[in-house]
């Protein structure tokens, strides 16, 4: 379908979702889901370095990316961890030797580790599968700091890319981070002192350089993200402090003090929630998003969906438990959830939206179509299904 749809819209023009019918059940599937760029380079890049340093003790810093499937399987082939998500050591780099291969995540990290890592004579960026968008938002962020711009980040402050940008922003510069819109108003309203300077500390004072004044240090400044977040999010992010801006100083010199950093919003995350956007028009049923429960942009894309349809998202086709219960995750709560009758029975054809995250393999999709389709009588084979897909793509 991938193949068909590159074919038949080479220009990326047209986000309108293709209809695969299987009969008695139908599926809603976005343009664009699934691996990005970075991500499928990371893995090869991974993979890569175990086929060809299979005598060597082969590090990740963290995980490749936030999919279950891709980590355990990392695991098995003899990859260990240096640490958490959330930063926690598990393998101390003082115990490494220089002869070992640490492979740098897909999100990148920050100066320290860098550090560390070439204390003990390990170049961390022999095995760099940063992708390249978060590398050219850290690129856009040292242009700025030249003409003396300081930052904003859109992010949320605990995730392992925004750690790094933050970390590779603050050599530079003086840098604050805002997770949403709400956060963002908050600080323009300190900027333009409507609020007391004493709520920056209680909002911000956790993630910024030591000692950053929103009055001083954001009379020139530009607002750069985590590349996962929802692109339409840090717009408004952008655009509330770009007017917080020309409050403080005028409209006709607001290109003095704030800068134009939309074009470091990452092209895939940005197309992958269009074509979720166009998928949450249909007249789908029901949603299935696939991917890690800790992926953010996994996550972004069941917030699209959930104002639409029942939406459930899970890791693989496992957590279909059967054709009466799912187990999916609730990215509000923090619950693994289990929901009976979780699709209308009777109800034919049954339509099914079904999207993933940029760090899901397109195979747990497939797996997850396979699996509903075993519940349905009278359904296509698959290779009647793909038919017309398969006559574009030739």
């Amino acid at each position: 379908m991938k193949e068909a749809t590159k074919i038949t819209d080479p220009m990326k023009k047209d986000v309108t979702p293709s209809l695969l019918n299987f009969g008695s059940i139908q599926f809603y599937v976005p343009r664009f889901f699934g691996f990005c760029y970075g991500v499928e380079n990371a893995i090869d890049i991974a993979y890569r370095a175990i086929e060809e340093h299979s005598d060597k003790n082969i590090y990740l810093l963290s995980e490749m990316i936030h999919n279950p499937t891709v980590n355990e399987d990392l695991l098995k082939k003899g990859i260990r961890f240096l640490k958490n998500t959330d930063g926690t050591e598990i393998i101390p780099i003082s115990t490494l030797h220089k002869d070992d291969i640490v492979i740098v995540p897909a999100f990148g990290t920050t100066v320290d580790i860098q550090n560390q890592l070439q204390a003990v004579g390990i170049n961390p960026y022999s095995f760099n599968t940063t992708c390249p968008f978060v590398e050219k938002v850290w690129k856009r962020g040292k242009q700025l700091s030249k003409k003396e711009y300081n930052l904003v980040v859109h992010g949320k402050h605990e995730h392992e890319e925004t750690r790094a940008t933050f970390s590779q922003s603050a050599q530079h510069s003086a840098v604050v981070v805002v997770l949403n819109v709400d956060e963002a108003t908050i600080l323009a309203e300190i900027m333009t002192e409507k609020r007391p300077l004493s709520d920056f500390d209680t909002y911000f004072g956790h993630k910024c350089t030591p000692d950053f004044n929103p009055i001083t240090d954001l009379e020139k400044f530009g607002v750069i993200n985590q590349t996962t977040m929802l692109a339409t999010e840090t717009e408004e992010v952008m655009e509330v402090l770009k007017e917080a801006a020309i409050k403080r100083f005028g409209a006709s010199d607001i290109l003095d003090h704030f800068a134009d950093t939309s074009d470091t919003l990452c092209y895939a995350t940005n197309e992958n929630q269009s074509a979720t956007l166009a998928v949450a028009e249909s007249d789908a049923d029901i949603a299935i998003v696939v991917g890690g429960y800790n992926s953010s942009n996994t996550m972004h894309l069941v917030e699209i969906l959930e104002d639409h349809f029942p939406t459930y998202h899970i890791r693989d086709s496992s957590e279909i438990i059967s054709e009466d219960l799912i187990q999916h995750f609730n990215q509000w709560t923090k619950e693994i959830l289990q929901t009976p009758n979780w699709y209308p029975k009777g109800k034919k054809p049954l339509k099914i939206a079904i999207t993933s995250g940029a760090s899901c393999p397109d195979i747990l999709v497939d797996e997850v179509v396979v699996k509903l389709l075993n519940y349905f009588d009278d359904v296509l084979e698959i290779d009647e299904a793909l038919k017309p897909f398969v006559a574009l793509a030739e």
